[in-house]
């Protein structure tokens, strides 16, 4: 039977997904991929792939997940699987550095940063940009290792307590650190713009104004340690009626660009009207309190998308998807 194939490692952040579908009567299952067995000699099953891998997959103990799912779409793609969320999304994913690169080619500004690996090349990094400076991980998710840096002091604290952490992942997990000029922006707030089938959906103004770490989904507001360390106040998320930006265009463009159906990208305007994007999440989530106060639904777009390729493959109208 012909369905829909949902990849992930965090069954927390798929209920949303599981309920849209159920209210379509959409048929799908679910590929838990922190372990498994891939066949190469086979060929995969009929129906419609939509990749959910995180970043942030070790803090949930699913070392290997991202890497076993790279290897799983490539097996899907070999056999052109109709498949959202593909080869590239799962690059830029697991990559800051990636995604600034590829922002960048779509003309979309980023802020100047510095990659490093050992902690040891943290300082000169820092001092060549200039305090105040953002040190964060290459591969994180959920805000992991984000910290602000305003002297040089400042700098001596932080990695004093980095050398003097246990917790593994204190550490990016690819060793790479990313040393980053600090956006200013005249409040505290930074815009979350989600997309799907690479249009624009809405936008969310999110309230930084107690930390960097910010995952909107249901499950990190619930319990600090299970999926963000930060529990959000009530208006911590809120969707901009209206919304709209001269780089939304871009965006849309750099999402087709490298073939990303279904993601969001986070960007900051500072002091002086100038605009930068420092985040591209292809693993979106979104916060239901936000989206009941708006009356839209991001997982139930979702559904709807993956619904309708379902349906154009089975009719033999479409043969791949971003």
């Amino acid at each position: 039977m012909s369905k829909i194939h949902v990849i992930h490692e965090n069954d927390a952040w798929v209920e949303p997904l599981r309920a849209a579908f159920a209210s379509l009567d959409a048929p799908f299952e679910e590929w838990f991929l922190d372990r498994g067995r891939l066949d190469l000699r086979q060929a995969p099953p009929a129906g419609v792939f939509f990749n959910r891998m995180s970043a942030s997959s070790h803090t949930r103990g699913h070392t290997y997940a991202p890497e076993y799912t790279g290897a799983v779409i490539e097996w899907l793609e070999a056999h052109d699987a109709v498949l959202v969320n593909g080869r590239r999304a799962l690059q830029l994913e697991l990559s800051k550095v990636a995604q600034y690169q590829a922002l960048g080619r779509a003309g979309i500004p980023v802020p100047d940063t510095i990659a490093v690996i050992g902690t040891e090349n943290i300082g000169d990094a820092a001092r060549s940009l200039g305090f105040p400076v953002i040190l964060k991980h290459n591969r994180a998710g959920k805000g992991l290792g984000v910290q602000l840096i305003l002297s040089e002091q400042g700098l001596a604290e932080a990695l004093e307590r980095l050398a003097a952490d246990p917790d593994p992942h204190a550490q990016p997990r690819d060793g790479i650190w990313l040393v980053q000029r600090y956006i200013r922006a005249p409040e505290p707030f930074i815009t979350r713009a989600e997309f799907i089938g690479g249009k624009f959906l809405y936008a969310v103004r999110v309230d930084t104004s107690e930390g960097f770490e910010l995952c909107p989904a249901d499950a990190c507001q619930i319990d600090p340690g299970a999926a963000c360390p930060a529990v959000a106040p009530a208006a911590k998320f809120r969707i901009i009626e209206g919304f709209g930006h001269p780089l939304l265009p871009r965006m849309e463009a750099f999402l087709k660009a490298n073939q990303i159906g279904v993601g969001a990208v986070e960007f900051i305007t500072d002091e002086h009207g100038e605009t930068f994007a420092y985040d591209v999440n292809t693993n979106t989530n979104y916060n239901p309190d936000a989206e009941r106060a708006a009356g839209v639904s991001g997982m139930g777009a979702i559904a709807r998308l993956l619904t309708g390729l379902l349906a154009q493959q089975k009719a033999g109208t479409v043969r791949n998807a971003a």
